[in-house]
Protein backbone atom coordinates (compact mmCIF):
# COMPACT_ATOMS: atom_id res chain seq x y z
CA UNK A 1 0.00 0.00 0.00
CA UNK A 2 1.40 3.25 -0.92
CA UNK A 3 1.94 5.83 1.42
CA UNK A 4 -0.61 8.85 1.83
CA UNK A 5 1.92 11.34 1.40
CA UNK A 6 3.50 9.79 -1.63
CA UNK A 7 0.47 9.53 -3.12
CA UNK A 8 -0.46 13.48 -2.30
CA UNK A 9 2.58 14.51 -3.36
CA UNK A 10 2.19 12.34 -6.95
CA UNK A 11 -1.79 13.93 -7.30
CA UNK A 12 0.31 17.12 -6.65
CA UNK A 13 2.78 17.09 -9.15
CA UNK A 14 -0.07 15.95 -11.63
CA UNK A 15 -2.04 18.88 -11.26
CA UNK A 16 1.43 21.00 -11.44
CA UNK A 17 2.43 19.56 -14.80
CA UNK A 18 -1.99 19.99 -16.02
CA UNK A 19 -1.26 23.89 -15.45
CA UNK A 20 2.43 23.91 -16.69
CA UNK A 21 1.62 22.05 -19.78
CA UNK A 22 -0.28 24.73 -21.24
CA UNK A 23 2.20 27.42 -20.60
CA UNK A 24 4.78 25.05 -22.04
CA UNK A 25 3.26 24.39 -25.02
CA UNK A 26 2.41 28.40 -25.69
CA UNK A 27 6.39 29.22 -25.23
CA UNK A 28 6.96 26.76 -27.81
CA UNK A 29 3.82 27.73 -30.50
CA UNK A 30 4.05 27.03 -33.42
CA UNK A 31 5.43 23.70 -33.60
CA UNK A 32 3.70 22.54 -36.98
CA UNK A 33 1.63 24.51 -39.74
CA UNK A 34 -0.88 27.05 -39.09
CA UNK A 35 -3.70 27.05 -41.30
CA UNK A 36 -5.40 31.36 -42.09
CA UNK A 37 -9.19 30.50 -43.56
CA UNK A 38 -10.16 32.85 -45.41
CA UNK A 39 -13.92 32.43 -45.90
CA UNK A 40 -13.42 34.52 -49.75
CA UNK A 41 -12.15 33.26 -53.05
CA UNK A 42 -8.77 34.07 -53.95
CA UNK A 43 -7.80 36.86 -55.47
CA UNK A 44 -9.55 39.43 -53.65
CA UNK A 45 -7.97 41.74 -50.74
CA UNK A 46 -9.62 39.44 -48.21
CA UNK A 47 -7.71 37.12 -49.50
CA UNK A 48 -4.41 38.76 -50.89
CA UNK A 49 -3.66 40.51 -47.37
CA UNK A 50 -3.37 37.57 -45.33
CA UNK A 51 -0.91 35.95 -48.21
CA UNK A 52 1.02 38.84 -47.16
CA UNK A 53 1.83 38.05 -43.60
CA UNK A 54 1.46 34.29 -44.16
CA UNK A 55 4.67 34.73 -45.70
CA UNK A 56 6.48 36.69 -43.47
CA UNK A 57 5.00 34.82 -40.45
CA UNK A 58 6.21 31.54 -42.08
CA UNK A 59 9.79 32.87 -42.29
CA UNK A 60 9.79 34.29 -38.67
CA UNK A 61 8.68 31.13 -37.07
CA UNK A 62 10.03 28.32 -39.21
CA UNK A 63 6.39 26.91 -39.66
CA UNK A 64 4.59 27.19 -42.58
CA UNK A 65 1.39 29.89 -42.70
CA UNK A 66 -0.90 27.97 -45.56
CA UNK A 67 -4.56 30.31 -46.26
CA UNK A 68 -6.91 28.15 -47.22
CA UNK A 69 -10.29 29.56 -49.36
CA UNK A 70 -13.64 28.40 -47.84
CA UNK A 71 -16.07 30.63 -49.96
CA UNK A 72 -19.63 30.82 -49.52
CA UNK A 73 -22.70 31.78 -47.41
CA UNK A 74 -21.11 35.34 -47.51
CA UNK A 75 -18.48 34.11 -45.60
CA UNK A 76 -20.41 31.86 -43.24
CA UNK A 77 -19.16 28.63 -44.49
CA UNK A 78 -15.37 29.07 -43.79
CA UNK A 79 -16.72 31.36 -40.48
CA UNK A 80 -18.86 27.72 -39.15
CA UNK A 81 -15.32 26.02 -40.03
CA UNK A 82 -12.81 27.90 -37.60
CA UNK A 83 -15.49 27.94 -34.99
CA UNK A 84 -15.34 24.12 -34.69
CA UNK A 85 -11.77 23.92 -34.86
CA UNK A 86 -9.70 23.07 -32.12
CA UNK A 87 -8.87 26.12 -29.98
CA UNK A 88 -5.42 25.51 -30.61
CA UNK A 89 -3.98 28.69 -32.22
CA UNK A 90 -3.24 26.00 -35.19
CA UNK A 91 -6.78 27.05 -37.07
CA UNK A 92 -7.20 30.71 -37.61
CA UNK A 93 -9.58 33.11 -39.93
CA UNK A 94 -8.69 36.09 -41.71
CA UNK A 95 -12.04 37.88 -42.89
CA UNK A 96 -13.50 41.51 -43.45
CA UNK A 97 -16.57 42.16 -41.35
CA UNK A 98 -19.45 40.18 -42.58
CA UNK A 99 -19.04 36.77 -40.45
CA UNK A 100 -18.21 38.85 -37.32
CA UNK A 101 -20.21 41.95 -37.36
CA UNK A 102 -22.56 41.90 -40.30
CA UNK A 103 -24.22 38.42 -41.10
CA UNK A 104 -25.36 38.09 -37.58
CA UNK A 105 -28.19 40.93 -38.55
CA UNK A 106 -28.66 39.72 -41.92
CA UNK A 107 -29.56 35.87 -41.62
CA UNK A 108 -32.17 34.60 -39.94
CA UNK A 109 -30.18 31.73 -38.19
CA UNK A 110 -26.58 31.04 -38.13
CA UNK A 111 -24.33 27.79 -37.80
CA UNK A 112 -21.94 29.89 -35.34
CA UNK A 113 -21.76 32.33 -32.92
CA UNK A 114 -19.91 35.12 -34.24
CA UNK A 115 -19.20 36.62 -30.95
CA UNK A 116 -17.62 33.68 -29.68
CA UNK A 117 -14.42 33.93 -31.85
CA UNK A 118 -11.64 35.63 -29.90
CA UNK A 119 -9.95 38.23 -31.46
CA UNK A 120 -6.67 38.70 -32.34
CA UNK A 121 -5.73 41.87 -34.17
CA UNK A 122 -6.94 44.13 -37.13
CA UNK A 123 -4.74 43.41 -39.96
CA UNK A 124 -6.05 47.34 -41.66
CA UNK A 125 -8.94 49.56 -42.76
CA UNK A 126 -9.89 49.57 -46.45
CA UNK A 127 -12.02 52.51 -46.88
CA UNK A 128 -15.24 52.45 -49.62
CA UNK A 129 -15.19 55.51 -52.01
CA UNK A 130 -17.93 57.36 -54.15
CA UNK A 131 -17.36 56.32 -57.46
CA UNK A 132 -19.29 57.52 -60.54
CA UNK A 133 -19.88 57.49 -64.32
CA UNK A 134 -17.80 59.76 -66.55
CA UNK A 135 -20.91 61.56 -67.85
CA UNK A 136 -22.62 62.31 -64.32
CA UNK A 137 -23.08 66.18 -64.03
CA UNK A 138 -21.52 66.29 -60.45
CA UNK A 139 -17.98 66.85 -60.04
CA UNK A 140 -17.43 66.67 -56.40
CA UNK A 141 -19.21 64.94 -53.56
CA UNK A 142 -20.88 67.79 -52.31
CA UNK A 143 -22.69 68.26 -55.48
CA UNK A 144 -23.41 64.47 -55.74
CA UNK A 145 -25.41 64.63 -53.02
CA UNK A 146 -26.97 67.84 -53.97
CA UNK A 147 -27.75 65.96 -57.15
CA UNK A 148 -29.52 63.16 -55.34
CA UNK A 149 -31.40 64.89 -53.14
CA UNK A 150 -32.62 66.93 -56.16
CA UNK A 151 -33.48 63.73 -58.35
CA UNK A 152 -36.42 62.57 -55.79
CA UNK A 153 -34.83 58.91 -55.30
CA UNK A 154 -33.91 58.50 -59.10
CA UNK A 155 -30.05 57.67 -58.62
CA UNK A 156 -28.64 54.53 -59.42
CA UNK A 157 -26.59 53.03 -57.65
CA UNK A 158 -24.85 49.50 -57.99
CA UNK A 159 -24.01 47.26 -55.27
CA UNK A 160 -21.58 43.88 -55.16
CA UNK A 161 -25.35 42.49 -54.11
CA UNK A 162 -27.91 42.61 -50.94
CA UNK A 163 -26.38 43.18 -48.18
CA UNK A 164 -22.96 43.94 -49.06
CA UNK A 165 -21.11 46.02 -47.10
CA UNK A 166 -21.08 48.32 -50.69
CA UNK A 167 -24.84 48.40 -50.01
CA UNK A 168 -24.85 48.94 -46.21
CA UNK A 169 -22.58 52.04 -47.18
CA UNK A 170 -25.17 53.09 -49.37
CA UNK A 171 -28.01 53.34 -47.61
CA UNK A 172 -25.87 54.70 -44.83
CA UNK A 173 -25.21 57.95 -46.74
CA UNK A 174 -28.72 57.73 -47.95
CA UNK A 175 -30.07 58.27 -45.01
CA UNK A 176 -27.70 60.34 -43.56
CA UNK A 177 -27.92 62.52 -46.72
CA UNK A 178 -32.01 62.57 -46.95
CA UNK A 179 -30.91 61.33 -50.10
CA UNK A 180 -33.55 58.79 -52.13
CA UNK A 181 -31.35 56.06 -54.10
CA UNK A 182 -32.46 53.28 -56.49
CA UNK A 183 -29.67 50.44 -55.52
CA UNK A 184 -28.91 47.87 -58.23
CA UNK A 185 -27.77 44.82 -56.88
CA UNK A 186 -24.63 42.94 -58.79
CA UNK A 187 -23.48 39.22 -58.12
CA UNK A 188 -19.96 40.82 -57.12
CA UNK A 189 -17.66 44.07 -57.44
CA UNK A 190 -16.83 43.10 -61.28
CA UNK A 191 -20.16 43.24 -63.03
CA UNK A 192 -20.90 46.09 -60.75
CA UNK A 193 -17.77 48.26 -62.04
CA UNK A 194 -18.42 47.14 -65.66
CA UNK A 195 -21.66 48.96 -65.39
CA UNK A 196 -20.33 51.91 -63.88
CA UNK A 197 -17.85 52.33 -66.76
CA UNK A 198 -20.08 51.81 -69.11
CA UNK A 199 -22.84 54.16 -67.89
CA UNK A 200 -25.65 51.41 -66.70
CA UNK A 201 -25.42 53.20 -63.52
CA UNK A 202 -24.88 56.27 -62.23
CA UNK A 203 -22.84 55.85 -58.86
CA UNK A 204 -21.34 52.69 -57.34
CA UNK A 205 -19.86 52.88 -53.54
CA UNK A 206 -16.99 50.49 -54.16
CA UNK A 207 -13.33 48.73 -52.25
CA UNK A 208 -10.90 51.68 -52.83
CA UNK A 209 -8.48 48.57 -54.50
CA UNK A 210 -10.64 48.00 -57.27
CA UNK A 211 -12.11 51.41 -57.87
CA UNK A 212 -9.16 53.08 -58.11
CA UNK A 213 -7.44 51.43 -60.99
CA UNK A 214 -10.49 52.81 -63.03
CA UNK A 215 -10.27 55.95 -61.79
CA UNK A 216 -6.82 55.95 -62.77
CA UNK A 217 -7.34 54.97 -65.92
CA UNK A 218 -10.42 57.82 -66.46
CA UNK A 219 -13.04 55.18 -66.58
CA UNK A 220 -14.54 56.45 -63.60
CA UNK A 221 -14.42 58.96 -60.80
CA UNK A 222 -14.13 59.14 -57.79
CA UNK A 223 -15.56 61.61 -55.62
CA UNK A 224 -14.68 60.85 -52.19
CA UNK A 225 -13.24 57.86 -49.61
CA UNK A 226 -15.94 56.74 -46.90
CA UNK A 227 -13.33 56.93 -43.96
CA UNK A 228 -12.99 59.40 -41.57
CA UNK A 229 -9.21 60.44 -42.88
CA UNK A 230 -7.88 60.13 -46.47
CA UNK A 231 -6.87 57.49 -48.14
CA UNK A 232 -2.56 57.66 -48.84
CA UNK A 233 -3.27 56.35 -51.87
CA UNK A 234 -5.92 59.31 -52.96
CA UNK A 235 -4.64 61.73 -51.16
CA UNK A 236 -6.32 64.83 -52.83
CA UNK A 237 -9.66 63.11 -52.82
CA UNK A 238 -11.73 64.23 -49.75
CA UNK A 239 -13.75 61.90 -47.45
CA UNK A 240 -17.16 62.12 -47.16
CA UNK A 241 -17.10 63.85 -43.65
CA UNK A 242 -15.46 66.64 -45.65
CA UNK A 243 -18.26 66.76 -48.10
CA UNK A 244 -21.14 66.91 -46.23
CA UNK A 245 -21.49 64.17 -43.90
CA UNK A 246 -20.01 65.27 -40.80
CA UNK A 247 -19.23 62.31 -38.87
CA UNK A 248 -19.11 59.48 -41.18
CA UNK A 249 -17.12 56.65 -41.03
CA UNK A 250 -17.47 53.56 -43.07
CA UNK A 251 -13.86 51.07 -43.68
CA UNK A 252 -14.50 47.39 -44.82
CA UNK A 253 -11.63 45.74 -42.56
CA UNK A 254 -9.84 42.50 -42.21
CA UNK A 255 -9.43 40.92 -38.86
CA UNK A 256 -8.23 37.95 -37.70
CA UNK A 257 -9.66 35.82 -34.68
CA UNK A 258 -9.35 32.50 -33.61
CA UNK A 259 -11.56 29.51 -32.04
CA UNK A 260 -13.51 30.64 -28.81
CA UNK A 261 -11.25 28.75 -26.02
CA UNK A 262 -7.78 29.27 -27.53
CA UNK A 263 -5.66 30.24 -24.59
CA UNK A 264 -4.48 33.53 -24.05
CA UNK A 265 -1.38 32.51 -24.33
CA UNK A 266 -1.37 31.72 -27.51
CA UNK A 267 -3.35 34.48 -29.06
CA UNK A 268 -0.60 36.88 -27.62
CA UNK A 269 1.83 35.22 -29.12
CA UNK A 270 -0.45 35.34 -32.47
CA UNK A 271 -0.74 38.90 -31.67
CA UNK A 272 2.93 39.91 -30.87
CA UNK A 273 3.97 38.14 -34.31
CA UNK A 274 1.50 39.84 -37.07
CA UNK A 275 2.06 43.24 -35.30
CA UNK A 276 6.00 42.69 -35.84
CA UNK A 277 5.08 41.72 -39.57
CA UNK A 278 2.75 44.81 -39.72
CA UNK A 279 5.38 46.87 -38.64
CA UNK A 280 7.89 45.97 -41.69
CA UNK A 281 8.48 48.29 -44.49
CA UNK A 282 7.93 46.27 -47.18
CA UNK A 283 4.26 44.79 -45.99
CA UNK A 284 3.41 48.85 -45.36
CA UNK A 285 4.20 49.56 -48.61
CA UNK A 286 2.19 46.14 -50.26
CA UNK A 287 -0.88 46.75 -48.06
CA UNK A 288 -0.62 51.01 -49.52
CA UNK A 289 -0.67 49.51 -52.90
CA UNK A 290 -3.89 47.64 -51.67
CA UNK A 291 -5.49 50.92 -50.57
CA UNK A 292 -5.09 49.39 -47.17
CA UNK A 293 -4.23 51.28 -43.89
CA UNK A 294 -2.02 49.13 -41.42
CA UNK A 295 -3.80 48.54 -38.17
CA UNK A 296 -1.95 45.93 -35.56
CA UNK A 297 -4.05 46.40 -32.38
CA UNK A 298 -4.19 44.57 -29.90
CA UNK A 299 -6.90 41.47 -28.87
CA UNK A 300 -8.60 43.95 -26.41
CA UNK A 301 -8.89 46.51 -28.73
CA UNK A 302 -10.01 44.45 -31.22
CA UNK A 303 -12.83 43.36 -29.33
CA UNK A 304 -13.96 47.33 -28.55
CA UNK A 305 -13.65 47.66 -32.11
CA UNK A 306 -15.79 44.47 -32.83
CA UNK A 307 -18.33 45.77 -30.24
CA UNK A 308 -18.70 49.20 -31.57
CA UNK A 309 -18.71 47.48 -35.63
CA UNK A 310 -21.60 45.42 -34.58
CA UNK A 311 -23.79 48.45 -33.35
CA UNK A 312 -23.18 50.24 -36.84
CA UNK A 313 -23.93 47.79 -39.03
CA UNK A 314 -26.83 46.52 -37.38
CA UNK A 315 -28.60 50.37 -37.48
CA UNK A 316 -26.97 50.40 -41.33
CA UNK A 317 -28.94 46.72 -41.89
CA UNK A 318 -32.54 48.08 -40.53
CA UNK A 319 -31.80 51.46 -42.30
CA UNK A 320 -31.61 49.53 -45.52
CA UNK A 321 -34.66 46.99 -44.56
CA UNK A 322 -32.40 43.85 -45.67
CA UNK A 323 -32.33 40.36 -44.71
CA UNK A 324 -31.22 37.16 -46.37
CA UNK A 325 -32.88 33.64 -45.60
Amino acid sequence: MRHPLLTACSAALACTFAVAAPMAGAADFPTKPIRIVVPYSAGGTADVLPRIIGEKLTAMWGQPVIIDNRPGAGGNIGADMVAKAAPDGYTLMATPPAPLAINRYLYKSLPFEPEAFVPVTILAKVPNVLAVQNNLPPKSATEFLNYARSRNGQVTVATQGNGTTSHLTGAMVANQARAGFVFVPYKGTAPALADLMGGQVDAFFDNISSAYRQHEAGKVRILAVTSNTRSPLLPKVPTLAESGLPGFDVSTWFGVVAPAGTPTEVVQKLNAGIVEVLKMADVQQKFIEQGAQVVGDTPKQMGEFLDAERIKWKKAIATADVSIN
